[in-house]
């Protein structure tokens, strides 16, 4: 059975994982260094634990770099330095010259590379994650996910077009969840929200339930997002636009970064409060 290997399968690439399984393929990953929430999960569905790197690197024919943006160079240089030959799937949310400079650094090494993003949540169910690829291994790529949840679609032979893609996608979704928490904290501190959400409600009864929603619910991931606005002001700047507005947006994400292990959705106010706080 031919192995994928999974750096590093947190609840996004526990899911790419389960994919592949369920397209024929044995899914490994590598304890070292990581954390009893993410060995769990790894336990849970079974996926291959080759313990270094260098095993990892040794055994699998592909790899699936599913990490935070900030540290996606990183990881591509540790594999580089083991003289990977495979193919390399480079997935996470980067800007288009970031997987450019990955793909130097990993075929520099002997490997091959294929860009990739995914737009959606971890993939339980067909129809909600797709993971968008371009480069001219992209067929094989795609692949390895063939019969499971994870919906693939190839954008092509010219990597960075599969980063484009996410960077775009997510300078909306999560750019705007950014701006809403920017102008609840905003009014809070004039002491005007409340005259605020009564005139949201006059022209949509559940505007201020989705913006509470969406800045509750971002904070546990926000500590993840503050990298991946860096690299959408990145790839506005590299296409000659204002890099202003998301890297702002990384700054909301930084101050709500002390949330990321917190049990459950935080109080609106606390949340809040912490934007507020931070800024001095």
């Amino acid at each position: 059975m031919k192995k994928i290997g999974f750096l590093h399968p947190g609840a996004m690439g526990i899911s790419l994982a389960i994919s592949s399984q369920k397209s024929g393929f044995e899914a490994c990953w590598i304890s070292d260094g990581r954390s009893s929430a993410t060995q769990m999960r790894a336990e849970e569905h079974g996926l291959t634990d080759l313990n270094t790197l260098a095993h990892l690197t040794q055994t699998c024919s592909a790899l699936v770099s599913i990490c935070p943006p900030h540290a996606a160079l990183d990881v591509a240089k540790s594999v580089t330095a083991l003289s990977y030959a495979g193919l390399y799937i480079e997935a996470n949310a980067i800007a288009p010259q970031t997987a450019q400079h990955i793909q130097y650094t990993v075929e520099q090494g002997g490997a091959r590379f294929v860009d990739g993003g995914v737009i959606g949540g971890p993939a339980w169910e067909s129809g909600s994650t797709w993971l968008h690829l371009s480069g001219k291994d992209a067929d094989e790529a795609a692949s390895f996910f063939a019969d499971g949840a994870l919906e693939t679609n190839i954008l092509g032979d010219e990597i960075g077009r599969a980063s484009a893609l996410k960077m775009a996608y997510a300078s909306y979704s999560k750019g705007t969840t950014a701006l809403l928490a920017g102008i609840l904290a905003m009014a809070e501190h004039f002491d005007v929200r409340e005259q605020l959400e009564e005139q949201w409600e006059k022209y949509d009864p559940e505007f201020t339930d989705q913006a509470h929603n969406r800045t509750r619910r971002v904070t546990a991931k926000a500590w993840r997002f503050a990298g991946e606005m860096d690299e959408i002001a990145s790839t506005f700047s590299e296409a000659g636009l204002p890099r202003g507005f998301h890297a702002a947006a990384g700054e909301i994400y930084e101050r709500m970064a002390s949330f990321k292990d917190a049990e459950g959705k935080p109080a609106l106010e606390d949340v809040l409060k912490q934007l507020l706080d931070d800024g001095f």
